[in-house]
């Protein structure tokens, strides 16, 4: 629609194309709820009251809401491709996602983040995305690509790059290190906000990293670390995901002086989550029954999103913006009964519109190299004591202690009954054969083994397990599958789940990746795994910026001080 055509239109001397009526509107600038009439035009609201137009929609009183916004978000998390992770997501309100393609970024390069912009055109909500800042996140492993400021250049001119994104790499910060730098100025440049990642930062180093430009953080896990992020400038991003839910501890932050800096993220969101849970709804839900005001948690999913990343037409109900909409019918348990898009009718309780036709998919690399080597994943016995990863339930924080080894035949072995269990990531991107080794509690399993090539963030393939042969069967079943996730025991493979793209997606519907990623967490429950969901853990133990102590393929990293660590002690 021309400038022309929306003046025409909001002015009434133009037909709307609908007239909603009888709606209770969620006003987000000014926190309140307004009765009345919104008319729509070319996909965009231009007026409330009385309009003419060609079609008029009795919304029978029922609350209206501008489209919910997810701030920060890793669509390849999902294990589907772009178009069946909307048509997963846009059920459940969500009109607008903000994604860092960082995860096929570290696999792919520049080709990965081109095929997800291809990809996200002509989807039924709008897709963004920010810029992925490290990859690798560091050098302590082995990345499928490189992206240099000079190679992030190029992107930043495209309308739908809104940011820079997630600056893991802290330390290189702090530490001024020139290419960190360049990629900071290089987002100042165009005009675009740096989001953070910078958990347990604190002091003086927090105050180096929000000079430097650093906005926003979405790895805070206690009140006391977001207040002190919050009072420092920065933008607090609550995530609720699979791997990490961090909303009932951050609530206790939210209140009408702060919740204009506050926003929800589900940053990496499982099939299984998604389909049960909801998405970003999920979250205004579980925030209203902790007593947070509706229309805040509404804000906060909303215009708060959307003025953070400078997107003046989507995040409110207001002439000018975008009609992007949900209905619902319960202010204070809201279950999203119908979602417009571009005041198109896209879905409608709880199922996408049957007329809304898939985009044709794009082609994509398959990206599987281990090299000829035999895998091995023996460790001789050099020291009486050993390192050891602890997981910490459904937080991607880990601990780390130091225990004494289990060795059998000269050899270090897992100890089930000190659920002790071995851990291995194998090199995938260049076949150098490299594979770093360790050990891992909190997993339970006392059989079988647990493979997968969705491994943060440079996305090598991780295993854990009771055995050797198990493990190595599971890690050939995931080559054997071009990336995906397995399950073995007895040599034999259990479960699978592939996916092909880049070994981090399927192009599967969404109901089909969770079927088979259900049949692999039975599977997991009777190895006796103790974990809600093991391989979004596992997935996670090889993120080497994320305290305490992870496993990369060139082996365990201290993330506290940042470099590589022995596993034995002593």
């Amino acid at each position: 629609m021309t400038l022309d055509e929306m003046i025409k239109s909001a002015r009434g001397v133009k037909e709307a194309d609908i007239l909603l009526t009888n709606v209770r509107i969620i006003d987000v600038f000014s926190g309140e709820i307004v009765d009345g009439d919104i008319a729509i035009a070319g996909g965009y609201i231009v007026g409330f009251g009385s309009y003419p137009a060609k079609r008029t929609v009795d919304m029978e009183n029922r609350f209206v809401s501008p489209g919910f916004i997810d701030a920060h978000v890793h669509i390849e998390s999902s294990m589907t491709c772009i178009t069946e992770f909307a048509r997963a997501i846009i059920p459940f309100g969500t009109t607008t996602v903000f994604a860092d393609p960082h995860e096929i970024a570290n696999v792919l390069g520049a080709d990965g983040i081109n095929y997800m912009l291809q990809s996200s055109m002509q989807q039924p909500m709008n897709i963004y995305f920010t810029l992925s800042s490290c990859v690798p996140a560091t050098n302590m492993e082995t990345s499928g690509a490189r992206l240099g400021a000079d190679d992030l250049f190029p992107f930043m001119g495209n309308d739908r790059i809104v940011a820079l994104a997630e600056m893991m790499n802290y330390p290189g910060v702090i530490h001024r290190n020139p290419e960190v730098l360049r990629k900071i100025e290089l987002a100042k440049a165009h005009g675009k906000p740096v989001d953070g990642h910078a958990p347990g930062l604190t002091g003086k180093d927090l105050y180096a990293y929000v000079a430097a430009g650093i906005s926003s953080d979405h790895e805070c896990t206690t009140a006391k670390e977001a207040k002190e992020k919050l009072n420092a400038g920065m933008h607090i991003m609550i995530r609720e995901g699979t791997g990490a839910k961090n909303l009932s501890s951050l609530i206790p932050i939210v209140n009408e002086k702060s919740s204009s800096r506050i926003m929800w993220c589900t940053d990496d969101r499982h099939p299984h989550d998604i389909l049960e849970e909801g998405h970003i709804d999920s979250m205004v839900r579980k925030a209203i029954h902790r007593g947070i005001d509706p229309v805040i948690a509404i804000q906060m999913a909303t215009i708060n999103p959307a003025d953070y990343f400078g997107i003046s037409d989507i995040g409110a109900i207001s002439p000018g913006r975008r009609a992007d909409l949900v209905v619902f019918s319960d202010l204070h348990r809201p279950r999203i009964e119908e979602v417009y898009y571009g005041g198109v009718l896209v879905a409608q309780e709880g199922k996408m519109s049957p007329e809304i036709k898939k985009p044709e998919p794009v082609a994509f690399q398959p990206s599987m190299n281990i090299g000829n080597k035999e895998i091995d994943f023996s460790i001789p016995a050099q020291a009486k004591h050993l390192r050891v990863i602890e997981v910490v339930p459904d937080q991607v924080i880990t601990n780390q202690s130091i225990v004494e080894a289990a060795v059998s035949d000269n050899k270090v072995v897992a100890s089930i009954i000190r659920d002790i269990l071995k851990i291995a990531v194998v090199e995938r991107h260049t076949g150098s054969g490299n594979i770093g080794k360790g050990f891992v509690r909190g997993f339970g399993l006392k059989r079988g083994a647990l493979s997968s090539s969705v491994a943060h963030d440079s996305h090598n393939i991780i295993v854990v397990g009771t055995n050797d042969e198990d493990m190595k069967a599971a890690v050939k079943a995931v080559v054997k599958m071009g990336g995906g996730l397995a399950a073995s025991c007895d040599s034999k493979i259990c479960a699978t789940l592939p996916l092909p793209i880049a070994g981090l997606m399927s192009q599967e519907p969404v109901y089909t990746v969770r079927e088979k990623l259900e049949k692999l967490l039975e599977v997991a429950r009777d190895f006796g795994t103790i974990l809600n969901d093991p391989f979004m853990a596992l997935s996670f133990l090889s993120l080497p910026v994320i305290p305490e102590l992870k496993i990369t393929d060139k082996g365990l990293v201290d993330v506290k001080r940042f470099c590589m660590a022995p596993l034995f002690v002593g």
